[in-house]
């Protein structure tokens, strides 16, 4: 029989077509956040539908609106997102790692390496990065290191006074809390249009007090939380119109203002509601001179509860006596409102210690920015205390890039070009950074390598003021060691998962056969 030659040609391109179209759509992705990496990296302006524009440099803010279809650059989105989740920055990393590891496996791949050789070398490779890593990790002093300062200052994109704002809230809150898994350092972070940039123990909270009678501020205050509606139970309007009903009522009703006269006299200076106030209950702690904030959200309600040291109640709790009220309640060195930023402030509680980072800005749109910047500069920092540093600038990735090569020669089999591909995807950090900084990548990435390996100095890459070879600890440029670490390995498994998707197939529509709608006969 003949052989169509067309067809034996194409066959070879029909076993990785979804192979290559998945990488041209995590290529396609990564395309559009790798010009922001590195300090001289630009930015990005992100239009919606309405014509709104953000302009970020924020790999993580990028991934979160950009508007992706493919499947493949849907997962890499989503992987992007847990490594944000998890140490809160490194976005961009992942994806340019995994970019990079997909097109390195599909390289080998179309030259006859079976897919289950080149991942079963990439998980090799990936292991030994990882241990070089983790093996580079210098571990902080203390929280007065100068690495802190560093890696927020870099995490910040240079931005000296939010890397200040960030080191500060860090010393205030203790290495023990930022060690705290259940701590985010970046959720102090509050940015204002037309605030002062400003870090102090407390918190803010975006509500205003109920009424201009009520004191703007209290000192000393007595804080009582109510995790509930500070308003009498209700009765429904059938048993309202019986007499039995209306008694209840009317006893309701006193009872509610016998509970609100004992807030008033246990000193209360400060109550805090999560949910609705009644007329009578504003009207009577006006009277008291209590300051009263309400519909205050679950999370502000929890982080009032810690910082003051109270303990949440109930409305039905006020029936208790005053002084066992009383208990419950915590205390505060100073609460007051700030009319001109339209939020109050709760100073100098007595439960753990909370520290605030006010981040000022001119506009809507640079605010947005910098809350971003300093939202990264605090992940890192808490990151760093948790697991050290790393030379930044791309100067790990070439040094792991190095051992990984080293470490192919002791692999046997066609695993080792999955190894290739690890240490070529591990230059892609340093070769993109030098790019944007508008030095050719091919020059000075060789250069960093023979520098590595002449000096036996896994910290040095380029300089991107001046293009030439430079210590990263010395010039200051460090990442947390978690990050990185964090960043290759999600980038290996994207990049396996991807590799392993041998062909795509559209999934049938389930939604009619959910309706009675059938296809076919029995």
């Amino acid at each position: 029989m003949n052989q169509n030659p067309k067809q034996t040609d194409s066959a070879p391109d029909e076993r990785v077509s979804a192979l290559v179209t998945n990488a041209a759509a995590i290529r396609a992705l990564a395309s559009s956040v790798e010009g922001t990496l590195g300090p001289k990296g630009l930015n990005c302006m992100l239009v919606d539908r309405f014509g709104d524009v953000t302009i970020t440099n924020d790999g993580s803010t990028i991934l979160d609106r950009i508007e992706a279809n493919h499947p493949s650059a849907r997962m890499l989105i989503r992987t992007a997102k847990a490594q944000d989740s998890e140490v809160g920055d490194g976005t961009t990393t992942v994806v340019c790692l995994a970019s990079a590891l997909v097109a390195e496996g599909v390289a080998q791949v179309m030259r006859g390496v079976p897919v289950t050789k080149v991942i079963e070398g990439m998980g090799i490779g990936a292991r030994k990065a990882a241990e070089v890593v983790e093996s580079s990790a210098r571990q902080i002093t203390g929280m007065d290191d100068p690495l802190l300062w560093q890696a927020a200052y870099v995490a910040a994109r240079e931005s000296a006074d939010i890397a200040d704002l960030v080191t500060e809230a860090a010393r205030v809150m203790g290495e023990e809390k930022l060690r705290d898994p259940a701590f985010r350092l970046a959720d102090s972070i509050t940015a204002k249009e037309h605030a002062e940039n400003e870090v102090f123990t407390g918190l803010i909270i975006e509500k205003e007090r109920m009424n201009r009678q009520m004191p703007a501020s209290r000192d000393d205050a007595l804080v009582l939380v109510v995790d509930d509606a500070l308003e009498p139970e209700q009765i429904e309007d059938e048993t309202l119109g019986t007499e039995s009903g209306f008694a209840r009522y009317m006893e309701l009703q006193n009872e509610f203002r016998a509970n609100l006269q004992k807030i008033v006299e246990m000193g209360a200076g400060l109550v805090v509601v999560h949910k609705a106030v009644d007329d009578a209950a504003e009207e009577a702690l006006t009277d008291a001179g209590v300051m009263v904030l309400r519909r205050v959200s679950a999370r502000d309600i929890s982080r009032i509860i810690e910082h003051t040291g109270a303990r949440g109640i109930k409305r039905s709790t006020l029936r208790k006596p005053a002084d066992e009220l009383a208990k419950f309640a915590g205390r505060c060195a100073r609460v007051y409102e700030d009319e001109r930023m339209e939020h109050t402030r709760i100073l100098g509680g007595v439960g753990k210690p909370a520290a605030t980072i006010l981040v000022g800005a001119a506009t809507s749109e640079v605010k947005e920015e910098r809350e971003r910047i300093a939202e990264d500069a605090a992940c890192a920092v808490q990151a760093v205390v948790r697991g050290g540093v790393v030379p930044g600038g791309g100067a790990v990735e070439i040094a792991a890039s190095r051992e990984v090569l080293a470490l192919r020669e002791s692999v046997r089999g066609m695993a080792a070009y999955g190894v290739d591909c690890v240490a070529q995807a591990l230059r892609k950090p340093l070769s993109q950074i030098i790019s944007n900084a508008g030095f050719n990548p091919l020059e000075k990435v060789e250069d960093v390598i023979a520098a590595q390996s002449e000096r036996g100095c896994p910290s040095l890459a380029i300089d991107c003021d001046t293009g030439d070879i430079a210590d990263m600890y010395e010039v200051g440029v460090v990442d947390p060691a978690r990050v990185k670490l964090h960043a290759l390995k999600a980038a290996a498994e994207v990049a396996e998962a991807v590799l392993r998707i041998s062909v795509i197939i559209k999934r049938r529509d389930d939604s009619a056969s959910e309706h009675g709608t059938s296809v076919g006969g029995s």
